[in-house]
């Protein structure tokens, strides 16, 4: 009863919070809701979806997603489109599309998965909703009321989506079968997705087969889940008339043989070290090496060396990793590093981290990774020197001011501290916060009359955006 009473306070206060936060639209019923006021509507969204702790900061996993969802986008219509793709920590089977060309992918989805091909093709019929602007044609049948009443179910349906009382719940809210409604895509939607997804798979060099053969096992899952289908197939209804569509489109593409990539491979290793308990992940991953059975041998014995690493078994990891690294990789080289980091090895992090950054430029877990060191081993200087040079390529990257504002803290330059904290608050939608922030640098009365100046201007700046926003929720 207790469970069920937060879950109802859940659902009553989101909506308060969004009408705060929500883009002011107009009258849905009297206009066509733009693409730019669509993605407006998914970034205040997503503001909520970040602060959820599900919600999967780690950017190995963050940079595979993206790559893959540029992989499918990159060769169609759908490369004019923004999007962003993010990972929620959660068991279930699902992945979704938000306004504004938001997809998230849940770690359930990415382990059940047997091929790349087939999380690709989950994500391809996404894609396929946002670039059809189905969601947009949602939207656009509601009146404001309505979308404010949407969205804020949306969030809580995603901030309690691994507890099917929310369902319950929801019902006794009396909002239950509208929003549900509005949430689910139609059949035409449906057809109309697998459609362009498979476009998008066969032109990005994935195997299209894998999407039906996804569904194929999704649906044959109905019969043994509990409490009903699996997330994905309540909210994209699947029946055989859309399976025999995809297998007919099939028979028109040439058969293909496509490998998974090992990023796929160590994603998917490095998500179930970490799911699962450490003992659990170590006998799962030692049961694999010794029967061999794996798709990958390199992403077995990753998984095992970083389930070993939960379990703080530091030697025998040191010992599990020695062949793993004859494999050229990123992912490999960091979990290397982090290895030496956690045994206590500062200089030889330090150097690690240094040697796999000039081999793997691109990879942003080794840049943290080598400025993490250098404030764990007290060179903020240096740390510094890193964070702003990257800053000057990636100026609206929120980690990165949250970096330099540690490293700040560390020179004992408050000033600057509060100000590079404000400046990621800002990069995360928080202007209030933001704001604060900037109130306490200048409180301080420390730094120098041109520092003081900067800072009193963005504040200024900030006030005057934060008027604009109150403005448009009026």
């Amino acid at each position: 009863m207790f469970q069920r009473l937060v879950l109802l306070l859940l659902l009553l206060c989101v909506p308060r919070v969004l009408a705060q936060a929500l883009p002011e639209l107009g009258d849905a019923s009297a206009t066509a809701i733009t693409p730019a006021n669509e993605r407006l509507l998914g970034e205040s969204i997503m503001r909520q979806v970040r602060r959820d702790p599900s919600y999967l900061d780690d950017p190995e996993v963050a940079d595979y997603a993206n790559s893959l969802g540029r992989r499918l986008t990159a060769s169609s219509d759908a490369a004019r489109q923004e999007f962003e793709f993010f990972v929620i920590r959660d068991p279930q089977i699902n992945a979704f599309a938000m306004p504004g060309g938001f997809i998230g992918i849940h770690t359930g989805l990415i382990l059940a998965a047997q091929s790349e091909s087939e999380v690709a093709g989950v994500v391809a019929h996404e894609i396929a909703h946002v670039t059809q602007r189905h969601i947009a044609r949602m939207i656009n049948q509601q009146s404001q009321s309505q979308l404010m009443s949407l969205a804020a179910m949306a969030v809580a349906l995603l901030a309690a989506r691994s507890n099917p009382q929310i369902a319950e719940a929801a019902m006794v809210f009396g909002q239950a079968g509208a929003v549900q409604s509005q949430l689910n895509f139609t059949r035409d939607n449906e057809r109309e997705a697998d459609r362009v997804g498979l476009q998008l798979l066969d032109a990005s060099g994935f195997d299209p087969r894998g999407m039906p053969i996804f569904f194929e096992r999704m649906q044959r899952a109905t019969r043994i889940y509990e409490g009903g289908a699996p997330s994905y197939l309540r909210t994209h209804p699947l029946t055989f008339e859309r399976i025999a569509d995809i297998q007919n489109r099939m028979e028109s593409l040439p058969y293909r043989q496509v490998a998974d990539s090992l990023d796929f491979q160590l994603i998917r290793a490095k998500l179930r070290a970490e799911t699962e308990t450490p003992r659990d992940a170590v006998a799962f991953f030692e049961a694999s090496l010794a029967e061999r059975k794996f798709l990958s041998e390199a992403a077995s014995r990753y998984g095992l060396v970083a389930s070993l690493m939960r379990a703080r078994d530091f030697g025998r990891a040191q010992r599990e990793l020695a062949p793993l690294r004859k494999t050229p990789s990123a992912i490999i080289e960091n979990l290397a590093c982090q290895l030496a980091a956690a045994t206590g090895e500062a200089a030889t992090a330090l150097k690690c981290f240094e040697a796999a950054r000039r081999l793997y430029p691109g990879s942003r877990a080794l840049f943290y990774g080598n400025v993490e060191q250098l404030l764990r081993t007290r060179q903020a200087d240096a740390a510094l020197q890193l964070v702003n040079a990257r800053l000057q390529l990636q100026p609206e990257e929120p980690r990165l001011y949250q970096l330099q504002a540690q490293a700040y803290a560390a020179q004992g330059n408050r000033l600057l501290q509060h100000r590079a904290q404000g400046e990621a608050y800002v990069r995360n939608g928080e202007l209030g916060a933001a704001v604060e922030q900037m109130q306490i640098a200048l409180k301080l009365g420390e730094g120098d009359f041109y520092q003081l100046s900067a800072i009193e201007a963005r504040l200024r700046e900030l006030r005057r955006l934060q008027l604009e926003q109150d403005r448009k929720r009026q």
